[in-house]
């Protein structure tokens, strides 16, 4: 593939509910530009851009995918589409987010069938967040059940207003054999290979025509004053003028162009195509914010600027190594070059430039301002890094990531995968980094977190196939911990004798309880020399080594306070060990005497929804003990619940809300205090300590 110039690229990426046809579409559009044969299919292994194991198994996209053609307009301009096909499931979000922080229009792909789905509905509100011009694509518009009037009524209703549909369909469901083109007022009749010819407009849509027509040139004008003018004065501007006034449009996010047809039969791919060029921006047309110093600054996509490029995507490719994906922001990339990492100020040298298309590279020599590309090998480079000539430390301010809100703790399997997980849990991150990874210090355990269970299912998958890391997985346990309830005294002693030195210690401490949150008081009450200063370190160290070993239930134990107040010694046989062991006792004995609470974490929820769904997830909270402390409006008819909910209430939270809401629902979870846990659930609390 030759180098275009920056003004003919078009980054473009597919968004849009799981099912709606996204890749088949890609596919389609794929073979229509002849840069594939033939179209593959996901649930088969066959297809260019989700071909890796998991996906196959389950017949959905789970990663991004490049897929990079050329593609030539009526008017004869030619123009290099990096298409962009993203996850429609609602755990990889963060590959959506990925997608977006390099694509210059955004193409929803809607089911003409099932019509505006829960994520479609998400993935809008993203996208008008970030300022993403955008375009919609009805497929699936030769299935039964399909209705456009209806899709476009929904998206409306739905998503708002400034959606101007340029097509309208000739016939539909198993009748679909054309559109119509409500600009040019013509019939598009379509033939096997994809291709179209002018027919004339059947009697029984020449209504609906001029009723579309009419309606699509008078939105198209209202945002341009002079066509305005002359629009309203018998004065009908051209084709051409109302498509460039359509594409500033489309530019400012003010209209969004609805397009229609079938990626299974062809019917209306090349028209996407060509609307994708003629109406969507070139990178040109969007600057990019990045950080300079204190403030900020935009970056122009300039052919002769600095060379600049953002790594949107890392790739952990078997026979290469890890691929870096990137956009280059400004000026011109080519092999061997060397930037710097504005980050950790590494030198990298790009030596191999990859085109990419699915899991196939080509070499490239050269990648220009707006141009998307890999390089293999970097040294330091990890996703969100931005390369730049060195004393040009600008960073791209790196878009709003996925929340990890879901987890399981996992389990090496033998020493080989114990050995190798560290690594590999890293390079997995690396490649996506809506993965979290913690380890527990207090619960033994290691946790990997993802955005839903399917996400981090998936991820287990990977570990195994990639890195051959195999793990068994458990539930995350909760981080009990206990205290005193009262105050109390309790002596412990040592006393042994075995022929030389012996032990001797006698220790009298007496506990109390301190406020939540204040840890651990240790007071020395000792008088008179009955233990002497320089065993009073060893009493203390041993008081916090019960502390932290575990208390009466084998909970580490928090907010006590402790005070030597007694004790004997032996001027020979006492030392260090005897009266830390002394010390462990009497602590031991003073807590059992004193009573016990077991404590359990608790966490502030933050739930928003859609208001119709607000009275289930507040009777939901409180069926998981959990205490609403109010709502409020968040608008766009949801609300925000907030409430305090115990910790080990939440383990399954984010599955069972979007059960509950349809996925509709968010949320955000911290750490706020910690609660008495009730009595009759200490053995199922002491049931997940470990073994």
């Amino acid at each position: 593939m030759r180098v275009y110039p920056t003004q003919n690229i078009r980054n473009v990426v597919l968004v849009g509910q799981s099912g709606a046809g996204k890749t088949t579409l890609a596919e389609a559009l794929l073979v229509l530009a002849g840069a594939v044969t033939r179209a593959g299919k996901v649930g088969d292994g066959t297809s260019v851009l989700c071909h890796e194991p998991e996906e196959v198994r389950r017949g959905i996209s789970l990663s991004l995918a490049l897929a990079p053609f050329e593609w030539t307009t009526p008017d004869g301009s030619t123009y290099k589409i990096n298409l962009i096909d993203s996850p429609g499931y609602a755990d990889f979000v963060g590959e959506v987010d990925a997608a977006l922080s390099v694509a210059d229009l955004a193409v929803f792909v809607v089911s003409a069938v099932e019509g505006v789905e829960v994520q479609t509905e998400l993935l809008w509100r993203r996208a008008a967040e970030l300022r993403m011009p955008r375009m919609v694509f009805v497929n699936k518009e030769d299935k039964d059940r399909a209705d456009f009037s209806s899709v476009l009524e929904q998206l409306r209703a739905t998503l708002g207003s400034g959606f101007a549909p340029l097509e309208i369909p000739l016939g539909e469901s198993g009748g679909l054999h054309g559109v119509v083109d409500l600009l040019d007022e013509e019939a598009l009749e379509y033939e096997s290979t994809g291709a179209h010819h002018v027919g004339s407009l059947p009697t029984d849509v020449v209504d609906a025509e001029h009723h579309h027509h009419d309606a699509l040139i008078e939105d198209i004008v209202a945002g341009d004053d002079g066509q305005l003018e002359r629009y309203l004065s018998g004065d009908m501007p051209s084709v051409v003028e109302l498509k460039r006034t359509l594409a500033r449009e489309v530019l400012e996010c003010a209209e969004y162009p609805v397009l229609l047809g079938s990626a299974l039969t062809g019917v209306g791919i090349d028209r996407l195509a060509d609307f994708i060029c003629e109406l969507g921006p070139a990178p040109c047309d969007r600057p990019v914010e990045v950080s300079a110093g204190d403030g900020t600054a935009l970056v122009n996509a300039d052919p002769g600027g600095p060379p600049l490029a953002y790594v949107f995507k890392t790739i952990a490719d078997p026979f290469v190594g890890q691929l870096s994906v990137f956009k280059v922001l400004s000026g011109k990339i080519a092999a061997d070059d060397h930037l710097t990492n504005s980050r950790s100020g590494t030198s990298e040298r790009l030596h191999t430039l990859f085109m990419l298309r699915g899991k196939d590279q080509s070499q490239l020599t050269e990648v220009v301002a707006g141009d998307l590309a890999a390089v293999a090998k970097l040294a330091s480079t990890r996703l969100g890094d931005t390369l730049a000539p060195k004393g040009l430390p600008v960073r791209v301010i790196a878009p709003q990531r996925a929340i990890p809100q879901y987890g399981v703790a996992i389990v090496p399997r033998s020493q080989a995968d114990d050995d190798k997980l560290v690594s590999s849990l890293d390079r997995l991150r690396a490649e996506d980094p809506a993965l979290m990874v913690d380890r527990v210090e207090e619960t033994r355990q290691t946790v990997l977190r993802g955005v839903g269970d399917t996400h981090v299912t998936v991820a287990i998958e990977r570990l195994a196939r990639k890195f051959g890391v195999a793990v068994d997985t458990e539930d995350v346990r909760v981080a009990y911990r206990e205290t005193v309830i009262g105050r109390a005294d309790a002596v412990g002693k040592v006393k042994k004798q075995s022929g030389g030195h012996g032990q001797f210690a006698v220790v009298n401490i007496r506990v109390a309880p301190l406020p939540r949150g204040a840890g651990f008081d240790f007071r020395n009450a000792i008088v008179g020399g009955t233990i002497p200063k320089q065993f009073i370190p060893a009493v203390e160290k041993g008081i916090e080594e019960t502390m932290s070993i575990g208390g009466v239930h084998g909970f580490p134990v928090v907010d006590v306070q402790a005070e030597c107040f007694d004790g004997k010694f032996h001027a020979v046989d006492s030392n260090e060990m005897a009266f830390k062991t002394a010390a462990s006792q009497a602590f031991k004995d003073a807590m059992i005497a004193a009573g016990v609470a077991v404590l359990e974490p608790i966490s502030l929820l933050r739930v928003t929804v859609p208001t119709s769904h607000e009275g289930d997830v507040m009777s939901d909270i409180t069926s998981r003990r959990g205490k609403v402390h109010g709502t409020d409006s968040a608008g766009r008819g949801q609300h925000e619940v907030v409430a305090l909910v115990p910790t080990s209430e939440l383990g399954r939270y984010a599955i069972d809300l979007r059960s509950m809401t349809g996925g509709r629902g968010h949320f955000t979870v911290q750490h706020d205090h910690y609660d008495v846990l009730p009595q009759h659930l200490i053995a199922k609390a002491k049931a997940s300590l470990p073994k």
